[in-house]
């Protein structure tokens, strides 16, 4: 696998994220974004996270360049759902397969044991079966699927959802 590093995110990496996360935009449906995310809109994004407390940005880097980030964020905007955070992992397409997945998501997940959250949840573009086995494989089960529930690139997809205890 080679030298893999994982850090908390700097805003020095938004240039390598933003590119990584527009290649999804433009050529997958594993985000529902229709249109590439512009740097300013990154930036906003990148200020939602900290490097303590729920909302943790992690990148990947092996050599020098990006290989993978993941996240957590806000899980809804009421607040009896703090305890609950949305997770996501997204790698160079050049990344799958050699385990930076588990790797890095692994790392968040130590990182957000610092934290008093109760529950992680994913949603999961179908069909995806790197992402389920990947999300399975650090102990998240299914929980439901939204079916047909977003539209891009002319056709339905569906959302299955996962759930991992971090209590």
């Amino acid at each position: 696998m080679g030298e893999t590093s994982i850090r908390h995110a700097a805003e020095t990496d938004l240039e390598a994220v933003n590119r990584l996360y527009n290649h999804y935009v433009v050529s997958s449906p594993v985000t529902f974004d229709l249109s590439p995310i512009t740097p300013q809109e990154r930036l906003a994004w990148f200020r939602g996270f900290a490097p303590k407390g729920p909302h943790r940005l992690l990148v990947a880097y092996g050599a020098e360049s990006l290989l993978g980030f993941a996240h957590s964020k806000q899980l809804r905007p009421k607040a009896a759902y703090a305890p609950s955070v949305e997770t996501t992992v997204y790698l160079d397409p050049e990344a799958i397969g050699r385990g930076i997945g588990s790797l890095l998501y692994g790392k968040l997940f130590e990182v957000l044991r610092e934290e008093k959250l109760h529950r992680a949840y994913a949603g999961i573009t179908l069909p995806n079966p790197a992402s389920v086995a990947l999300h399975e494989r650090l102990g998240f089960r299914p929980i439901g699927v939204y079916d047909e529930v977003g539209r891009k690139f002319e056709r339905w997809w569906s959302v299955q959802w996962f759930e991992k205890a971090l209590t």
